[in-house]
């Protein structure tokens, strides 16, 4: 009986809601994959001593810079805290293996004072900083 209560009280506001939604046009959006990057701390960030961890940023934004130049990284970008994620890329490619491809240059990551998860991510063109 409950139940029966229940189906009869939303399915009225179901199809209220269903009916004020055909009202309003939907927005349309031609979006676009690209991947994001959270950089994370990585398994020997506490290892490195500060003169090394100094010459892997200095690689590391050398780095970034290369990718910018090519047109594969749109942002780059570091937290401002000492947290476990570290900063943010996303780029403009068309297969997570090239993201990966290119992350494996980045001397930061090769020395594991960062780390990475990679995850797709949609937007429409021109949304992105640049």
């Amino acid at each position: 009986m409950k139940k029966l209560l229940l189906v009869i009280f939303i399915l009225p506001l179901i199809t209220i809601s269903a009916s004020a939604q055909d009202d309003e046009k939907m927005p349309e959006f031609n979006t676009k994959q690209y991947y994001f990057v959270m950089l994370t701390k990585g398994d020997n960030a506490e290892k490195i001593d500060s003169v090394k961890s100094k010459r892997l940023m200095i690689g590391h934004l050398n780095n970034i810079k290369k990718m910018a130049d090519m047109g594969k990284l749109l942002i780059a970008g570091p937290f401002g805290d000492d947290g476990y994620w570290r900063g943010i890329f996303i780029f403009d490619v068309k297969t997570k293996h090239e993201v990966v491809e290119l992350l494996k240059n980045d001397p930061a990551i090769q020395a594991g004072r960062l780390a990475y998860e990679i995850h797709p991510w949609w937007s429409e063109p021109g949304n992105c900083l640049k």
